[in-house]
């Protein structure tokens, strides 16, 4: 197995079965399985809620991969997805408040949330089956990350993203971005969801 086939195998763990149907069995779909939007916006012992963490991996990885990585288009901004999501911040959301996490999960359309994830997830795995094997070494400069700066990806708090993602190899960016900080925000969703539901649930 080479790196882009681990990439792509790992990468449809950690998306829902929209993204890579049939591949692996998705993380996301076993932790958010019959959950309802209340449930998805609830914050138990005030932690970030279901749907701002989901929020929070498209974002960034949205960023990641097509701003800083491809220089391309954010998936964020085609097909009006602002207006579909009905929310108003374009960062990636680290360094949001508490009273900020409370209102974008109050006020996101969580059925359009799940969508634009997903729509996220194909666009990266086309990013990278693009990628030249040789480019998977070459190193970020601050140009590119700057890119994502100069669209509102880090907002107030969140100035540290922009020196801490310069200077990583595009592979960092695959395996960090797209694949294990998806990983580690669904580990926070399952005890989120064991939190919701209760004692004994999974």
């Amino acid at each position: 197995m080479d790196a882009l086939e681990l990439f792509l195998r790992e990468h449809a763990i950690a998306h829902s079965a929209q993204v890579a149907a049939g591949e692996q069995r998705s993380s996301e779909d076993f932790i958010l399985r019959h959950l309802d939007e209340a449930q998805m916006r609830a914050r138990p012992h005030g932690l970030n809620s279901l749907g701002w963490l989901v929020w929070h991996m498209a974002r960034s990885e949205d960023v990641g991969i097509n701003v800083v990585i491809a220089g391309q288009r954010q998936v964020f901004d085609e097909g009006d997805w602002a207006a579909r999501l009905n929310v108003t911040r374009r960062d990636v959301g680290t360094g949001m408040s508490a009273d900020e996490v409370a209102e974008l999960s109050e006020q996101i359309r969580i059925p359009e949330l799940r969508l634009y994830r997903a729509a996220v997830g194909r666009r990266t795995r086309e990013v990278v089956a693009a990628l030249p094997p040789a480019a998977w070494g070459e190193i970020v400069e601050a140009a590119e990350t700057a890119r994502a700066r100069s669209q509102g990806a880090y907002g107030p708090g969140a100035e540290w993203l922009e020196r801490f993602c310069t200077g990583k190899s595009k592979a960092w960016y695959f395996y960090w971005i797209a694949v294990g900080h998806n990983h580690l925000h669904l580990g926070q969703a399952r005890w989120v969801r064991k939190l919701l539901l209760g004692k004994g649930q999974v």
